[in-house]
């Protein structure tokens, strides 16, 4: 269960302030100076590109931990794509959640054809290391095609109404897409949304569904895990 940290040699501030640097850029929708200054006002003099250059190197460093850490994914799978603006052009994310709501794999790319839903068919099974019993989809025929070329045997429900849960787990990143004003490049979007799409649920239990009480256990524990997969709970006590 347990896996090395992520390496922070090099890097001269504490773990506790990197960590919690990247927590609060990918948990809240928050700029880099914004951060930089949330940083400030707990007396931590940090400027906003180290910040930025620490989620870009523990973002998904961090989001690889969490996984390793996840049950293994629900036997049915809810696949969606929606438009995004990567420097002014439409380009499409596509998302695959399971039936818990639990986000599987996110990819941005340039179509929504045939050749894009078989990419992401596969990166999908390869990261996962299973296969669904059930794909959900909308109405779009790439996934129909596809489908029957990478995994015929799994059973296709393609309606636009069964698909809910996908379209709703897009939400948290129109909310960041708007506070971000874009994206500027497919990389960048790519690796943003990875890192995002990994560590935000993390936070989110599904609160609707859970006492108070209940709700500050379960995030009790999901802080403990933050603190192991970042190293922070491996740090020495200070006086």
């Amino acid at each position: 269960m347990g896996s090395a940290s992520p390496s922070y040699r090099g890097h001269r501030y504490p773990v506790e302030v990197i960590s919690h640097c990247v927590w609060l850029y990918f948990r809240f929708p928050l700029s880099f100076r914004e951060v930089e200054e949330l940083m400030l006002q707990r007396g931590v003099i940090v400027s906003y590109e180290t910040i930025r250059r620490w989620c870009a190197t523990f973002g998904q460093a961090y989001v690889n931990g969490l996984r390793r850490r996840r049950p293994r994914p629900g036997d049915k799978w809810h696949l969606d794509e929606v438009f995004i603006k990567v420097n002014g052009e439409l380009k499409y994310l596509w998302r695959a959640v399971d039936q818990d709501g639990n986000v599987l794999d996110i990819l941005v790319q340039n179509r929504r054809d045939k050749a894009a839903a078989r990419r992401f068919f596969r990166r999908l099974m390869k990261r996962t290391r299973a296969v669904p019993r059930v794909v959900v989809t909308d109405k779009l025929r790439s996934y129909g095609a596809a489908h029957r070329e990478v995994m015929p045997s799994v059973e296709h429900r393609s309606h636009k109404g069964l698909n809910n849960r996908a379209e709703n787990s897009h939400q948290p990143t129109r909310q960041r897409e708007r506070a971000m004003k874009g994206f500027r490049s497919t990389g960048g979007a790519q690796r943003f949304l990875s890192a995002f799409s990994g560590i935000s649920p993390h936070f989110r239990p599904h609160r609707h569904l859970m006492t108070a009480f209940d709700h500050r256990a379960e995030m009790t524990i999901r802080f403990a895990i933050w603190d192991q997969i970042t190293g922070t709970a491996n740090r020495p006590a200070t006086a």
